[in-house]
């Protein structure tokens, strides 16, 4: 059994006759932790909480009033604790600590489920799709996903497949002109090549537009339609017109299926920011490579910041600055004000040039890939399954905010500075007292 890395951790020695002395140096703050024994070879207690003094008061000292209550005082001789920001990172910071000690077990101790993909089977000589909760690797350019559930999968790729010819039997085809065939090919919602109904380059045809249906959330078909329905206004054929549109719905609706989320799995990137721990920080995370990576603080110090608390889209600085900071003025000069000068509200706005935070913003992508290796089986499987379960939860409920590259695979630097303008203000308003 490994003991989990500590360089991020603080470690406070616990003595069972005093249990107040190292309880009153914990923070009343959000966090995990662990508890060790006395030997190396006791299984630490992990866990997380928002409170944790008061989470370990209940733990490590006793009350008569809760006799029943789960008592540790006398087993533990070591605490190991993180200070988080976000719900967010302390789950993923419980899954390192679970995975580093009881490795392919810490799914099944977080109660971790496998997410739901839909499976391209491009290797078949008469490819169809499949749901499954095991992608291959090997395929990971046909496994799409994740999906809220496995009931949304299989929902998605019904619909899929009602827009498209392709088979839904499970059989491995022989084409045999004496075939019965199956209902799907009586109903023409199949080019049923079980019993050689179409040429086999038909098929591929087929086949490779349901890949790109798939690899593109359905954009492929969309502009297609779009281009036909158009053509068909301009020729003032309007019945086609219609009919096109119709189609076009359609496809949308299967569209709106799949989330943002739901991608190629090799291909599967995306910036989840959050609140952090530190004051005038906001965490950022990549998922990348099948797994993720973070946090890097991105300092808000100097950014301008939505006032939500105003009911109106104003917009006030940060006040906390440790050096001063410029301000731009109408006549295009830079004025430098002193720190500590401008409180929320005030007519002045000390911020930085955009550029600066621009560059702020590339500075922590590049630590984040820089960081985003190869990791292990059961790390792929946990930290795919923490990014399906943030990024379903219903949207009042979700914390933070999960930005896409765009098209051509960049990171849209704008978008990701306005989300942690809007992570900053929540963060803020939550902070302020009532």
């Amino acid at each position: 059994m490994s003991e989990p890395n500590k360089s991020a951790m603080e470690q406070i020695a616990f003595d069972p006759t005093e249990p107040k002395l190292a309880l009153a140096q914990l923070p009343q703050a959000p966090a995990v932790f662990a508890l060790y024994g006395a030997e190396a070879k006791d299984e630490p207690y992990i866990g997380r909480t928002p409170n944790l003094r008061g989470r370990l008061e209940r733990l490590l000292q006793p009350s008569a009033k809760h006799p029943r209550r789960l008592q540790l005082a006398g087993r533990v001789r070591r605490i190991a604790f993180r200070r988080t920001g976000s719900d967010f990172e302390s789950l993923l910071a419980q899954f390192s600590l679970l995975e580093a000690v009881y490795e392919a077990k810490a799914l099944e101790r977080m109660h971790l489920r496998a997410p739901a993909f839909v499976r391209y089977l491009g290797g078949n000589p008469y490819p169809r799709i499949v749901v499954t909760n095991k992608p291959s690797q090997r395929e990971a350019d046909w496994a799409y996903g994740p999906f809220a559930s496995r009931a949304a999968a299989e929902r998605f790729a019904e619909e899929a497949l009602k827009l498209f010819l392709l088979r839904r039997c499970t059989d491995d085809l022989n084409p045999d002109p004496n075939h019965p065939g199956c209902v799907y090919s009586e109903m023409k919602m199949c080019l049923a090549p079980c019993y050689k109904g179409c040429t086999d380059e038909r098929y591929a045809e087929e086949a490779a537009g349901v890949r790109d249906f798939l690899a593109t959330r359905g954009e492929s078909k969309l502009v297609v339609l779009r281009n036909e329905r158009d053509s068909a206004s301009a020729r003032l054929a309007f019945e086609d017109a219609a009919a096109l549109h119709t189609k076009v719905q359609k496809v949308e609706g299967v569209r709106a299926l799949a989330p943002e989320l739901v991608q190629p799995l090799s291909k599967l990137r995306a910036m989840v920011l959050q609140s952090s721990a530190k004051a005038d920080e906001v965490s950022v995370f990549l998922f990348e490579r099948g797994s993720l990576h973070g946090p890097v603080g991105f300092s808000t110090i100097g950014m301008r910041i939505q006032n939500e608390q105003s009911g109106s889209s104003s917009l006030f600085a940060q006040p906390m600055a440790l050096e001063p900071v410029p301000e731009i003025v109408d006549s295009g000069q830079w004025t430098v004000i002193s720190p500590g000068s401008v409180e929320p509200g005030d007519s002045a706005h000390a911020r930085v040039p955009r550029t600066m935070l621009e560059g702020r913003m590339e500075a922590v992508l590049a630590e984040l890939e820089k960081d985003a290796g190869p990791v292990s089986a059961t790390v792929r499987q946990g930290h795919l399954a923490l990014l399906k379960r943030w990024y379903y939860r219903p949207e009042v409920k979700r914390e933070g905010e999960a930005c896409f590259p765009d098209s051509d695979g960049r990171w849209p630097i704008r978008s990701l500075l306005r989300s942690v303008g809007r992570v900053a203000a929540k963060g803020l308003t939550l902070a302020k007292p009532q």
